[in-house]
């Protein structure tokens, strides 16, 4: 093991040792990394205008961010969801157009809140409806969420009649608001709002899961990487006792051959 040869070979065994240890530790960071909590101030409540902007998908820093704006709800534009889970009950949103107080009134799209069956989603929407748009804008507070994929199919039969959306999509909703021009923009997220009208509940809006998952398969990789730098390490050992044994061995083959000669040459004396 200490001739050059082999010091040269454990070189390279611990460099990719090394390179395998490194592999491991990426993977590991990777699995504690996907498991990190989400340490966010979601319960703080910012302007809106602070955590999205309009035309612009949610992303993840965004989501679940409590906000607070202002506007003008489109007495046109109420409508009702259908298949919404409130805890573990079934039922419907009343949903809502805000033209929201900024430059060009872009439209945000708002859950007022819940009912249990669909004649009370009814009520509420038709009795909203038949208020007078309000002179001045009214504050809304509640929990910016991204959106659900749209539905081409509800968005089509809605326009067509009374029927219930199944999508809280801002991208399908603006097939069906009235009260839109081809340059309002449009908020790519929805707001569930902290508040209920008359004749609603409160819609379930908890804060993000805050617990810690690792990626089980990250690590499984991670002491794959560690066996294998083992391995190499191992391998060197190995290669290096190989060669010895292989060397005692011809060493006592070519005692034995001199023995045997010797025997012979005395013999023949």
């Amino acid at each position: 093991m200490r001739r050059p040869r082999w010091i040269a070979a454990l070189v390279l065994a611990l460099a990719i040792a090394a390179i395998f240890a490194g592999l491991g530790q990426w993977q590991l960071e990777r699995a504690v990394s996907s498991g990190q909590v989400d340490d966010r101030p979601t319960e703080t409540v910012k302007p809106l205008s602070e955590v999205a902007s309009p035309q612009q998908p949610v992303l993840a820093v965004e989501a679940a961010q409590k906000v607070q704006t202002q506007g003008i709800f489109e007495p046109a534009d109420y409508g009702i969801l259908a298949d919404r889970l409130n805890g573990e009950r079934s039922g419907y949103w009343v949903i809502a157009h805000l033209a929201v107080d900024e430059p060009g009134a872009p439209a945000l799209a708002v859950a007022l809140g819940w009912a249990p069956d669909r004649d009370a989603a009814i009520a509420v929407r038709d009795r909203l409806a038949a208020q007078p748009r309000a002179s001045g804008p009214v504050a809304v507070e509640g929990r910016y969420i991204d959106p659900d994929a749209p539905t081409v199919d509800d968005a089509e039969k809605a326009k067509g009649g009374d029927y219930d959306l199944t999508t809280m999509s801002p991208a399908a909703l603006v097939n069906v608001w009235t009260a839109l021009t081809d340059s309002t923009d449009v908020y790519g997220g929805y707001v569930i709002s902290s508040s209920a009208p008359d004749g609603l509940d409160v819609i379930a809006a908890p804060e993000p899961d805050r617990s810690v998952e690792l990626n089980w398969l990250n690590i499984f990789y991670a002491a794959e990487w560690v066996i294998f730098a083992g391995f190499a390490v191992f391998l060197w050992y190995r290669l290096a006792r190989d060669a010895w044994e292989r060397e005692l061995e011809e060493l006592e083959e070519a005692e034995s051959d001199l023995d045997d000669r010797s025997l012979v040459e005395h013999g023949i004396h």
